[in-house]
C-alpha cells in the first residue's frame, strides 16, 4: 500500500480563515500555517494534495501556498455542510487510493527525527488498512475531539484496535463506551487532527451523509462504521497537535514552534522579562482550558 495523496480540509466557515495566519517556523522562516500543514504532508512522501476549501477563498489560499503550490490542487465545498460533506469533496480526486488527511486548523510538532504524518503512514503502509493518529487526551478536553474506544494490540506500543468512535462525546458516554485499557484514568484516545483512509471511508461518509437522524455528519460518524468493516487502526504518534482555532491557539503554537527551534534562548529571554515586569496581584488563575471555536474539531 502507498499513500501518495492526500486531503486537507479547511473549508468550515469560521475556520476558513485559520490555515492564512503567518507564523515562524523551527528555522526562524516565516511561513503561513497552510505552508507549515503543506510541509508536515510532504514530509510523509506524498506527491498529491487536495484541498477542501470556499470557493471564494481560492485566491487566498493561492498566495498562501507560496513555493507549494505545484502540488496542490484546490477542491470546493460550494454550501458549508459539515465536516462529512468537505470529505467527499474529494471522491474523485482521490479515486480509489488511499489518502492521507490532515485539518486546516491543526499545527503538528514532534522531536522526533520523524514527522508525525510520516509515522502515521508507515503505520498504515505497515497494517494495510485506515489508521486515524490519536493522542492521550483529558477528560476536560472531550467537547473538542472525536474520541475512540479501543484495545492495545499486542507487541505494538502505541497501537490499537479501534471497536467505536464518538464525536465530542459526554464524560458519562466516555466513561461508559470509550475507556481505553492502559490509559490513566479520565485519560481518553482524541482525535489527533490525522488520518491515513483507505477508499471503503467513502462508503461510509455517503452513508453518514444520506441518514437523516444526523443533523451535520462528521468523519467521527463514518468512522464508527469504518470500524465494523474490517481492520481499523489507531496510532499514538510521538509528537503534539497544536488546534490554531482555540482561544490562544496561534500564540500557543507559535510559542512551541520558536521553543524547539533556533530562537529558543531569546524566546525564554523575552518571556522572562514579560513574567518579570507583570504585576503579581494581576496574575489570575489559568483556566482548564481555553474556548475553543465553534467549527469541527477533527
Amino acid at each position: 500500500m502507498q499513500v501518495l495523496k492526500a486531503v486537507i480540509t479547511a473549508a468550515a466557515p469560521n475556520q476558513n480563515t485559520l490555515p492564512l495566519q503567518q507564523l515562524v517556523d523551527r528555522n526562524g522562516e516565516e511561513k503561513t500555517a497552510l505552508q507549515l500543514i503543506v510541509d508536515e504532508t510532504l514530509s510523509a512522501g506524498v506527491e498529491e494534495i487536495g484541498v477542501v476549501i470556499q470557493p471564494a477563498d481560492e485566491e487566498n489560499y493561492r498566495k498562501a501556498a507560496g513555493s507549494s503550490i505545484g502540488a496542490l490542487r484546490f477542491l470546493h465545498q460550494e454550501h458549508p455542510l459539515g465536516y462529512a460533506d468537505a470529505l467527499l469533496k474529494a471522491e474523485s480526486f482521490c479515486g480509489d487510493d488511499p489518502f492521507l488527511h490532515l485539518v486546516g486548523d491543526h499545527l503538528y510538532l514532534t522531536a522526533s527525527q520523524t514527522s508525525c504524518a510520516s509515522q502515521l503512514v508507515a503505520v498504515a503502509c505497515q497494517h494495510e488498512c485506515s489508521v486515524s493518529a490519536v493522542q492521550s487526551t483529558r477528560e476536560h478536553r472531550l467537547p473538542y475531539f472525536g474520541i475512540v474506544g479501543g484495545n492495545s494490540v499486542p507487541r505494538h506500543d502505541g497501537l490499537y484496535d479501534v471497536r467505536t468512535v464518538v464525536e465530542k462525546p459526554t464524560p458519562t458516554l466516555a466513561e461508559q463506551e470509550l475507556i481505553t485499557p492502559g490509559l490513566r484514568s479520565g485519560h481518553y484516545l482524541g482525535y489527533f487532527g490525522m488520518h491515513v483512509l483507505t477508499p471503503t471511508v467513502i462508503e461510509c461518509l455517503h452513508e453518514v451523509i444520506e441518514d437523516p437522524s444526523l443533523e451535520r455528519p462528521t468523519l467521527s460518524d463514518a468512522a464508527a462504521k469504518l470500524a465494523s468493516r474490517g481492520k481499523y487502526l489507531a496510532y499514538q504518534v510521538h509528537g503534539e497537535r497544536y488546534n490554531i482555532g482555540y482561544q490562544y491557539g496561534v500564540l500557543i503554537a507559535q510559542l512551541a514552534l520558536g521553543l524547539s527551534g533556533r530562537d529558543r534562548d531569546y524566546l525564554l529571554t523575552e518571556l522572562v522579562e514579560l513574567l518579570a515586569k507583570r504585576p503579581e496581584s494581576s496574575v489570575s488563575a489559568v483556566p482548564n482550558a481555553p474556548a475553543a471555536s465553534k467549527g469541527v474539531d477533527q
